[in-house]
C-alpha cells in the first residue's frame, strides 16, 4: 500500500524551523498583569501562517521564547483544525508508530498531538464523516478514535457538524 504522506506534509506536521519559515511573526508588548518587564518589552508574539492565513497569538509569558512556543503550538492546532490533506493508502509512520494493538498512545499536550489530530481529522474528511471507517483505516478502534477528538473539543464539534450536515447523528 501506498503512505498516506501527501507530497507536501500537512503543515501541523512539519517541524518547528520550517512552520516558522512559512509565518509571519510580530512581536508586541504584553498588556495586564506581569509586571514592569511584560508592559515595557515586546515579549507577546503573534503568527501568521501565510499560506493559510491563519494566526495564533501568545503573550501570557514575560519571556518571548516561551510565548513564541506557545503560539506555535496554538497555530498547529489551528492548522490541524482547519487544513484538509487528501490521504490514501496506510496512515503516516508518525501515527503507526504511535498506536499499537488498536490502541493510540498519545498525550494532548505532546507535540505530537496536532499532527496526529490533523492526520485523524483527514481520514475522517476521507470516509464523509465514517469515524468508524476513518478508525479502521488508521488501525485504531472507534472509542480509540474519538478519545483522541474529545481531547480537543472543537476537532469533535467539526466533526459532528460533517456529520449532521450529511444526515448522521452527532458523536458524544
Amino acid at each position: 500500500m501506498a503512505d498516506s504522506t501527501p507530497a507536501q506534509p500537512h503543515p501541523a506536521a512539519l517541524d518547528d524551523a520550517t512552520l516558522l519559515a512559512q509565518c509571519r511573526a510580530e512581536r508586541t508588548r504584553g498588556g495586564g498583569p506581569g509586571g514592569q518587564h511584560r508592559n515595557k518589552t515586546a515579549t507577546a508574539v503573534r503568527l501568521t501562517h501565510q499560506p493559510t492565513g491563519l494566526a495564533a497569538q501568545a503573550g501570557e509569558r514575560r519571556s518571548q521564547a516561551e510565548n513564541q512556543r506557545k503560539a506555535l503550538r496554538r497555530l498547529r492546532l489551528k492548522l490541524a483544525l482547519h487544513v484538509r490533506h487528501h490521504v490514501t493508502g496506510e496512515p503516516s509512520a508518525l501515527w503507526r508508530g504511535r498506536s499499537r494493538a488498536g490502541k493510540l498512545a498519545i498525550n494532548p499536550d505532546h507535540a505530537d498531538f496536532p499532527a496526529l489530530l490533523a492526520e485523524a481529522l483527514d481520514w475522517i474528511a476521507a470516509t464523509r464523516g465514517d469515524v468508524r471507517q476513518a478508525a479502521t483505516a488508521l488501525g485504531v478502534s472507534t472509542s480509540q478514535l474519538l478519545a483522541l477528538l474529545r481531547h480537543e473539543p472543537a476537532a469533535l464539534q467539526q466533526v459532528n457538524a460533517t456529520r449532521q450536515a450529511r444526515g448522521q447523528r452527532a458523536l458524544k
